[in-house]
């Protein structure tokens, strides 16, 4: 009796696993997807060509079974079909049923002076009804067909998409890069620079000191001016690298001319604008050697010399070399950490920047604005 019941128990088992995976086998059958041509005005691209790429992104999804391309062919020799000029509801229903296709998916794609209006179309054969429908509007950049082809399909089906790369390829007043600017080797943000500096420590000191004692009777703030040259050498993804050569005058609103170089390296995003840059600085400035007695004040080397009382005397103070309004102008280095953000306006982009050069007997920080228009 134990024996019949076992047997009994591992028969109902059985059962139970085999209708168990013949149910599971028919809810995972997936709908047939077919999809001939794609309907193509004011590109030259061919629409079965534009049919085969659609094909490939749907196969990527693994949410449909999508017909074979070749098999497309065959069914179509076989039934001796016509798809030429076949995009609308009624065609695309007859030929699916005739293929016996659970879903047809066809569309068009239109280019227009600024833009590419991308539709796809997804018509259920069995109900003979547009199931969904999904147009995207790009920028004018027929080499993205690919790129659109994918964002557009993996909207269509929910599927998430890159926002950065969405944004380039949608957006007129995204950051420039190689997607929405492919003709261009390097981001245009050459341009005037337009700004201020201001000095701390001994320096500011010496700006505002009486020119007998050589300052500059001047105001330790000035106003700059200059252009920005770029060298971009990598623009891709979300990052670009540059080289950035700037030369810069400073000074003129105080009657003082100055004028100075940077070299810099810099990292910019494309996604927000945001940049980092660094490197050396080269700018001439009036200096002279001298010391500082023990009051502290400020003499220049030769006047040791020009008392009647020091005329055998060794000077005892140190001698150094410092900024000097009465000295000879001479190369002064330094090295810059800037930082700064490219705004947008339509196609204006605003650079805005700010540095600051470290030096033991002072810092110099500086902050400028740029301007330029986007040059396709």
């Amino acid at each position: 009796m134990k024996n019949k019941v076992k047997i009994f128990i591992l028969v109902g088992v059985a059962h139970l696993l085999i209708n168990s995976g013949i149910a599971q086998t028919r809810g995972n059958q997936r709908p047939t997807l077919t999809i001939l041509s794609i309907d193509i005005n004011g590109l030259k691209n061919d629409p079965l060509l534009m049919g085969n790429l659609v094909r490939t992104e749907l196969e990527k999804l693994d949410t449909f079974d999508v017909m074979d391309r070749y098999d497309v062919a065959y069914m179509v020799e076989k039934n001796k079909l016509s798809i030429n000029n076949c995009y609308g509801k009624l065609c695309l229903t007859e030929i699916g049923e005739t293929i016996q296709s659970d879903k047809m998916l066809s569309g068009s794609i239109e280019q227009y002076p600024k833009t590419i209006i991308y539709i796809l179309r997804l018509i259920d054969v069995k109900s003979k009804s547009i199931e969904r429908t999904t147009v995207m509007e790009f920028l004018n950049l027929p080499e993205e067909l690919q790129a659109f082809t994918n964002i557009t399909v993996r909207t269509m089906f929910n599927k998430s998409v890159d926002q950065n790369v969405l944004t380039k390829l949608t957006q007129r007043n995204s950051l420039d890069n190689t997607l929405n600017n492919p003709k261009k080797e390097r981001l245009r943000l050459d341009g005037p620079r337009l700004g201020f500096v201001t000095y701390t420590g001994n320096v500011a000191n010496i700006i505002q000191a009486d020119k007998s004692s050589g300052g500059f009777e001047a105001f330790p703030v000035m106003f700059q001016f200059g252009y920005q040259f770029e060298k971009q050498y990598l623009n891709e993804g979300k990052i670009q690298a540059l080289f950035e050569f700037v030369p810069m005058v400073t000074g003129v609103d105080q009657g003082y001319f100055i004028p100075g170089f940077s070299l810099l390296h810099g990292l910019r995003s494309n996604v927000n604008g945001w940049e980092f840059a660094l490197g050396p600085t080269l700018n001439l400035s009036p200096k002279s050697k001298g010391y500082y007695d023990e009051t502290n004040t400020w003499h220049r080397e030769q006047e040791w010399m020009e008392k009647p009382e020091n005329k055998d005397v060794k000077n005892p103070f140190q001698i150094k070399e410092r900024l000097d309004s009465r000295g000879d102008y001479a190369l002064q280095t330094g090295f810059v950490l800037a930082f700064g953000r490219t705004f947008k306006s339509g196609k204006l982009n605003l650079p805005v920047n700010i540095y600051v050069i470290p030096n033991k007997d002072g810092f110099r920080i500086g902050a400028s604005l740029g301007f330029n228009a986007k040059n396709k």
